[in-house]
């Protein structure tokens, strides 16, 4: 005879089960439908309140509760609801790290994905800002904003405090947030050579021992130096790297917006390059953990029934990931020059949630003379979220513990894998010194 199932166990400590996001169904869009399904994990959080301390939207929900006339939820307008939503930035901290509601439990929470039916809701009514449309277009705007005079034009633009107030009074974007360079040529241009690459690898274990390079918005047009150092980097062990043909944002900044329909317009162009590589017998790597995690699970979330998807998942790595898989196989190069004294490393949040350790700190840490001091606190940066008036504050105060561990670290070099929370993190610190990238790290502890 079996034991009896508990269906109101209290927690669980099974890990956490992600089930596909049914957007295509109708249901999905429904204001009503969201709204009490909103109201059902509302009430659920509110009992618990253990994500308080993880981002804004939680303390959001709760100040809405405390400060109604029945200090509950019923006490609470639904109309408030969307504000919770405004402050998510789908980080997945809560239903990777924190929620013990998560499925399995029969209560089946799953927050993050509960704020992008809210803001897919209130992208469908219209209610997003031209800003934010414009924020989110990233390969489009880095490609105008990357041609070289354009590019010195808007550099010197986002340097100059009182243009940078002008901005804020029109666009809404934030006078205080430190805005990244644009460069040019872009990262895809100067690899564009590599577009035709042939040579084989050497296989092992899951790798196929080649790459192909997804160059990410970011890297292509604001750091392109960091794709340049995974190159070096990559070939120097052996692994020769290719560059794709085409290229579309990963979509997750339009995740963000709620924008799903624009995801899948990406998903048919990026997915049918990849593929023709990984048919051929290469992986892919991109530098940005937030683009690894739209292909290795957001993707595979949002069409679960397109095998092709699923097929570039699976060959899908972060290049720390890959590196490491290398060295279990004796293949990883050692022949470090340079000692790097002690490293105050950043770990990104959509790098923790991919659930695979922390392989830039175990990488780091072989090169002789080097301490890595590894901080897994988000930094508040968050895609847009840094950026916009509204948000800046909310995202510094989020960052400010992450600001006082690299100033408390006194360290030789600090740095993130996300390139965009590096910058929030100077802007923080404030020291004058610029953040470093662990593959740039990494090409400076070789000599390369």
């Amino acid at each position: 005879m079996s034991a009896p199932v508990n269906l109101h166990r209290e927690g669980s400590l099974e890990a956490p089960t992600r089930h596909p996001l049914d957007w295509k169904n109708p249901q999905f869009h429904d204001e009503a439908a969201t709204l009490a399904e909103m109201q059902r994990v509302f009430d659920i959080c509110h009992g618990c309140r253990r994500c308080v301390s993880l981002c804004n939207a939680f303390p959001t929900l709760f100040d809405l509760v405390d400060n109604s006339t029945t200090q509950e939820l019923d006490g609470v307008a639904k109309r408030d609801y969307w504000q919770v939503a405004d402050h998510c930035y789908l980080c997945d901290l809560c239903y990777m790290t924190k929620c013990p509601y998560v499925p399995p439990h029969p209560w089946a929470l799953d927050f993050p994905h509960l704020m992008l039916r809210a803001k897919a809701v209130r992208y469908r009514q219209g209610e997003v800002s031209l800003r934010d449309r414009v924020l989110t277009s990233t390969r489009t705007v880095g490609a105008l904003a990357g041609i070289p005079v354009v590019a010195e034009a808007v550099n010197r633009v986002n340097a100059m405090a009182p243009l940078r107030k002008a901005m804020e009074a029109v666009a809404g974007i934030s006078a205080e947030a430190r805005l990244p360079p644009f460069a040019g040529p872009s990262l895809r241009s100067r690899l564009k050579a590599r577009r035709r690459e042939t040579r084989r690898g050497t296989p092992a274990g899951r790798t196929q021992g080649r790459v192909v390079l997804f160059a990410t918005c970011y890297c292509d047009h604001n750091e392109p130096h960091i794709g340049e150092d995974l190159v070096a980097v990559f070939e120097h062990n052996g692994i020769p790297v290719a560059s794709t043909r085409r290229e579309r944002c990963c979509g997750m900044p339009k995740m963000e917006l709620g924008n799903l329909d624009a995801i899948e317009d990406y998903k048919r162009v990026n997915i049918a390059e990849l593929l023709r590589w990984v048919d051929a017998g290469w992986d892919v790597v991109a530098p940005v953990p937030s683009c690894v995690l739209m292909f290795k699970s957001e993707l595979p979330l949002l069409f679960p029934d397109d095998g092709e998807v699923r097929r570039v998942a699976q060959a899908v790595f972060d290049p720390f990931e890959y590196l490491m898989l290398r060295h279990r196989a004796g293949l990883l190069r050692t022949d470090f020059r340079q000692p790097l004294g002690k490293i105050a490393y950043h770990v990104p949040c959509h790098l923790r949630v991919q659930n695979m350790g922390l392989k830039s700190r175990e990488l780091l840490s072989l090169i002789p003379g080097t301490e890595v001091e590894a901080i897994e606190r988000c930094s508040g940066h968050n895609g847009t979220y840094a950026v916009k008036a509204e948000t800046h504050g909310c995202s510094v105060k989020i960052g400010r513990p992450v600001f006082r561990r690299v100033q408390d670290a006194k360290a030789d070099h600090y740095g993130s894998d996300c390139p965009m929370a590096g910058t929030h993190i100077a802007e923080g610190v404030a020291d004058g010194r610029a953040p470093e990238h662990p593959l740039s790290l990494l090409r400076l502890a070789y000599g390369l």
